[in-house]
């Protein structure tokens, strides 16, 4: 009977590991909190394997924080590769004055994970990073969660055979990718930072050069779901993405494209979204302006809608972010925060 019993658990565990998503987080972690958020989502979430992080802003800061966030949420071994040249640069508010810094203080005071504070050129060169992991995963079972600048995945795209694999970067993610979601442009058309901030012909390139499924999350998404407020008033004191919050936007609610595309990423649809269309494709501007084609003859390309009211949206962001800072292993930063 014991034996049937132990056998039924093995095979219940196999059956959880086997449904859990293989996830890339690509993120531009520097000027806005949300993107930590989606990292908490990320690293907590019982349905993902996250293989890796990159980084698409060349701060320093934004590497070391990455690196430990993921150590206190438990993934000191998960790699983290960043966009060069790295630069000793932190966050200033020059738009609204109402920002503050919180890449530095998050990586420092809580540093760990495979790069410790002083210890950000020793990450992965982003698109080594991505060749390796699709290479060792399993063919079109990676998706790819982009919350920020695309300088990263236009490399994978442009990357040629190497000790990690033979194909070339387009022929890699065709095999390897089942879905890559971006936060980025809005829809049916609209100019979003994302898609301009850094460089916009790099984003034209991903978006016109990618195969397979896309998926969009429009600015019009997460501009007016302001989650983050439990996280700050009833999060653990040890938290840094709880801190992160704090340092940022002085106990006020923010905006929440990056969580709500990472949950898109991990989750599909639920009852949280529908698609906005049926068909057609994602046409790029030179200024980085987006405008949807409304073309029948394609159909692997979608953008997202809210199907619930932005108060339900941020409601359920906000139980993911306390779900997963109540039950991450406990580690103890190296300072007291209240």
């Amino acid at each position: 009977m014991k034996a049937h019993v132990a056998l039924g658990f093995l095979t219940g565990t196999a059956l959880a590991l086997a449904a859990r998503k293989n996830l890339i987080v690509d993120t531009d972690l520097f000027s806005d909190v949300d993107d930590v958020g989606a990292l908490l989502i990320a690293a907590t979430s019982p349905h993902v394997t996250l293989l890796a992080v990159n980084v698409n802003y060349p701060s320093t800061f934004s590497a070391l924080a990455a690196s430990a966030i993921l150590a206190h949420y438990g993934h000191c071994g998960v790699p983290v590769g960043i966009r060069r040249p790295l630069a000793n640069v932190t966050f200033f508010d020059s738009w609204s004055y109402e920002l503050g810094e919180y890449a530095s203080k998050v990586a420092f005071h809580w540093s760990g994970g495979s790069l410790p504070w002083g210890h950000a050129e020793e990450a992965w060169d982003p698109v080594a990073l991505y060749r390796k992991v699709l290479a060792e995963a399993e063919d079109a079972t990676v998706t790819i969660a982009s919350i920020g600048f695309l300088e990263n995945l236009s490399g994978l795209l442009n990357s040629t055979s190497d000790s990690y694999s033979n194909l070339n970067g387009r022929e890699l993610v065709a095999r390897k990718v089942s879905e890559l979601v971006i936060m980025g442009g809005s829809y049916p058309f609209g100019r979003e930072f994302n898609f301009w901030g850094s460089n916009a012909s790099i984003t034209a390139h991903v978006v016109s050069t990618w195969e397979g499924r896309m998926v969009f999350v429009g600015d019009e998404v997460g501009k007016h779901v302001k989650s983050g407020g439990r996280l700050m008033s009833e999060g653990p004191n040890s938290d840094p993405v709880r801190m992160a919050y704090i340092y940022h936007s002085y106990c006020t609610p923010r905006p929440s494209w990056d969580p709500l595309t990472v949950s898109y990423a991990i989750s599909g649809l639920t009852d949280l979204f529908e698609f906005g269309n049926e068909y057609g494709y994602n046409h790029i501007e030179i200024d980085g302006a987006n405008r949807w084609i409304w073309d029948k003859g394609v159909r692997n390309q979608f953008f997202l809608r809210l199907a619930v009211d932005e108060e339900t949206a941020a409601a359920e962001l906000d139980r993911l972010f306390l779900r997963g800072a109540f039950t991450t292993p406990l580690l103890i930063p190296n300072i007291t925060v209240n």
